[in-house]
Order: C-alpha cells, then sequence, then structure tokens
C-alpha cells in the first residue's frame, strides 16, 4: 500500500499585516507615535529636573541662597531658603556699625532657629544668652564693623519652616526656609 504524498496547496490565512506578501512584523504606528510622545515628555521632564536641581531649586545652589536686609541695612541676613534634613547650613549674620552698641551686640533669634533648624554652633561664643519671649537672646562682644555672626544649621525634619532674627535698635528679620527630605 502506498500513498503518495501530495503537497498541500493551500494558503494559511491569518490576520498579521503583510507587505510585498510577506508576513509584518505587527507595527502599531498609532502606538509607536503616541509611545515616542510619552518618551519625549519623560525626556523634557527629567531635563527640567537635572537643571533645577544644578541652579539649586532643591537646595545648595544659586537659587537656594537668599538675603534679607532690614530697612536701616544694620542688618544683612545671608542663609538659604532649600535645605535638606540632616545636611549643615550657615545663617549668617552681618551687622554694621549702627547696630553696635558700647562694643556689644544683642541678638534675639526664634525658637524655631534652634527647634526646627536644628542649630548646633553660634561663631563667635555669646558673652551671654538667655531663653525667653519663643527665642534666644545673645549678646556678642563686637569689636569691629561689620560685625558677622554664623550660626550652623542642621535641620532634623522636612517642612516648611519660618523663623525671625532681630537685632536690638533695629527691625526684626523674617524669613522661612523650606527642608526637602
Amino acid at each position: 500500500m502506498s500513498m503518495s504524498a501530495s503537497p498541500i496547496t493551500r494558503r494559511v490565512e491569518d490576520d498579521v499585516p503583510r507587505y510585498n506578501d510577506e508576513v509584518a512584523v505587527g507595527e502599531d504606528l498609532e502606538f509607536q507615535r503616541k509611545w515616542w510622545k510619552f518618551e519625549n515628555a519623560v525626556w523634557v521632564f527629567f531635563g527640567i529636573i537635572i537643571v533645577c536641581d544644578v541652579l539649586g531649586v532643591f537646595g545648595r545652589g544659586w537659587l537656594a541662597k537668599a538675603q534679607a536686609t532690614t530697612p536701616d541695612r544694620a542688618v544683612v541676613l545671608s542663609y538659604e531658603r532649600m535645605e535638606r534634613a540632616f545636611t549643615p547650613s550657615i545663617l549668617d549674620l552681618e551687622i554694621s556699625q549702627n547696630a553696635i552698641r558700647d562694643g556689644k551686640v544683642t541678638v534675639f533669634v526664634s525658637g524655631s532657629v534652634v527647634k526646627d533648624l536644628g542649630a548646633a554652633r553660634i561663631s563667635p561664643q555669646p558673652l551671654t544668652s538667655t531663653i525667653g519671649n519663643d527665642g534666644y537672646t545673645y549678646v556678642f562682644p563686637a569689636t569691629t564693623s561689620p560685625a558677622t555672626i554664623q550660626i550652623a544649621l542642621s535641620p532634623p525634619s522636612a517642612g516648611l519652616r519660618h523663623f525671625r532674627v532681630q537685632v536690638a535698635g533695629s527691625e526684626a528679620i523674617e524669613a522661612s526656609v523650606f527642608v526637602f527630605p
């Protein structure tokens, strides 16, 4: 019994698109265009994040630096308006001659500088310090003008922190710092 093998000549039918009578690789041009738009948006987003970081929007850069002065220019406060939690920074007070009395400067610092911004060290060391009125009052020796006082900060937690600094005989400076986690 011999069976002759006859070739099958019927074409296999499928729903895969064909090009030049060959099987195409399942291309969905509409989906591909949407994907390219999504990829471009992601690249733009990350590019903006990188530029913001370089400029200091997230701390330690040009945009993070801030300065505030009293109307009489007796006190200039320099600080970082954006900081990172547990990262050291410096709050600088530059005090002009007209705020120095008898070789001393009296500075009030709100309690939030110590509690919320984690003041760790003050330089130079104050002659006296007093706690009260929701803050700390320090008396510093001031023999040169401008006198400079530095407060080392290391914020313990994230969030928006408000503080106030005032030199006796001058108006208060109120400022805010945003602390990133």
